[in-house]
């Protein structure tokens, strides 16, 4: 391929996602409604918000858009690494919308990740633009979705089907809960229920649990007791009424 046939496929790329930026956006703008609350509609946000596509009149949750014609259940590109970090640790990041839709601009898939459930484990460091690009030396990210506990996966439409708004509103209630948790912890609370999650079993042990250590341990390397800080996140989680306490050292998934 020479290089004005990449020019031309690059350009051709260009438009095709601003298009579908536009035409998702104003779909949005028309179809979209607050999952936080009962407000029926989302607004543009204001000029000059980064990172904010939709705001909520009603509640002020921030909305962000991601548009994409293939689907990838795993991981979704967002913007610099350093700036969702930041964002994260201020507990500034937006609700985050997924969109999929087909050939024929249909819109086929909406996912809802709530904005609580964002923490550095779930952000993927890319590699930095080449020194040809135009942001030589920029580093981006990737949210891994498949590390988002199913709970942060709330799913609006699924195979071209709407999902009702009150069962979409009863998992946002159902969650909302965790954004009271400073950024510091909740990361930890996150990363507990995904491992709850990944056993998928209606019933575990906290042995069960104990197995995680060292992938948990990755993921706080300063922490160094461990075992207790599982134990506490367990708490944390039943307060919340995700989980349940059965006999001793036994759980029930809520």
């Amino acid at each position: 391929m020479d290089l004005q046939c990449r020019v031309d496929l690059a350009a051709r790329y260009k438009a095709a996602s601003q298009i579908a930026r536009v035409l998702s956006e104003d779909w949005c703008t028309r179809e979209l409604y607050c999952p936080a609350c009962d407000s029926n509609r989302l607004m543009g946000s204001k000029p000059n918000s980064p990172a904010v596509d939709f705001e909520c009149a009603k509640c002020d949750q921030p909305f962000q858009l991601k548009s994409l014609r293939h689907w990838n259940p795993r991981k979704v590109v967002d913007a610099g690494y350093e700036a969702m970090l930041r964002a994260i640790r201020a507990d500034r990041t937006p609700n985050l919308l997924v969109l999929q839709y087909s050939s024929t601009w249909l819109v086929q898939n909406l996912l809802l990740i709530p904005r609580m459930f964002f923490s550095e484990s779930v952000v993927e460091k890319r590699k930095p633009l080449g020194p040809n690009a135009r942001r030589a030396g920029w580093v981006g990210c990737n949210i891994l979705l498949s590390e988002i506990p199913l709970d942060g996966k709330i799913p609006m439409i699924s195979a071209g089907m709407p999902v009702r708004k009150e069962r979409v509103r009863e998992e946002y209630s159902r969650v909302k809960q965790l954004a009271e948790l400073p950024p510091s912890l909740r990361g930890w609370a996150l990363d507990v229920l995904r491992v709850v999650r990944q056993l998928g079993k209606p019933e575990f042990t906290l042995q069960e649990m104990y197995a995680f250590e060292p992938e948990l341990k990755t993921l706080h390397p300063k922490n160094e007791n461990v075992r207790p800080k599982i134990r506490q996140q367990l708490q944390v989680l039943r307060d919340m009424g995700l989980l349940r306490f059965g006999a001793k050292g036994n759980y029930n998934v809520a």
